[in-house]
């Protein structure tokens, strides 16, 4: 029989996972079926949906990412967690649709095409009134936020050109484009945020 791989690991999210949820737990009380793009390892998922029971929380991500997240699943075998689907901004999307979805540290991997599908893409998987989360780091007024952030970003690009610390103008530009407004901008550890959309049906 293979060996089997590695259960995966982000230390990041151990750190992470508590002001995140402190930021969630309220905008997501009325909510009841979350998308998760960019599930990455799963221990979010696993988190929050445990902290959250009245969540059905949907992992995805691109298919590389889907056994480990299954793993992560599997071990906590919580009742609202369904098994991860594939998921590329730039090709198919699921068939459903949520009422929420959340994404952490994903808009600054992407290149800015991608980012602009993503946006582009998520009217049609949310519902009528539907709330759009998202953690990591912004820029405001095309400055950095700190020295760690500046560093961080230099980082990224000689990694991948096409990654880079986001403007918070821009991405709230492409989401009051799709009909949502921001409704909290929270002071995260680690100098990162976590930004929170509304979509009302006044507004669709």
């Amino acid at each position: 029989m293979p060996t089997p791989l590695p259960k995966p690991h982000s230390p990041s999210c151990d750190r992470n996972r508590d002001p995140i949820l402190a930021v969630l737990r309220p905008h997501l009380a009325e909510r009841r079926r979350v998308l998760e793009i960019g599930s990455g390892t799963g221990q979010h998922a696993v988190y929050f949906a445990q902290a959250m029971p009245w969540l059905t929380w949907q992992c995805s991500d691109v298919a590389d990412h889907l056994p480990g997240i299954g793993q992560w699943l599997d071990g906590a075998a919580l009742p609202n967690t369904p098994a991860p689907i594939a998921l590329d901004v730039r090709g198919t999307w699921p068939g459903s649709r949520f009422d929420a979805v959340f994404s952490a540290n994903t808009l600054h991997i992407m290149g800015w095409p991608e980012v602009e599908t993503l946006f582009a893409r998520l009217p049609d998987v949310l519902e009528t009134e539907a709330t759009l989360a998202v953690y990591g780091p912004f820029n405001y007024g095309g400055a950095y936020t700190s020295e760690s952030n500046r560093e961080f970003d230099a980082w990224l690009k000689a990694r991948d050109p096409a990654s880079a610390i986001r403007d918070f103008e821009a991405v709230d530009a492409l989401a009051r484009g799709i009909g949502l407004r921001l409704v909290d901008d929270v002071e995260m550890p680690a100098n990162n945020r976590t930004l929170v959309w509304r979509r009302d049906r006044a507004t669709t």
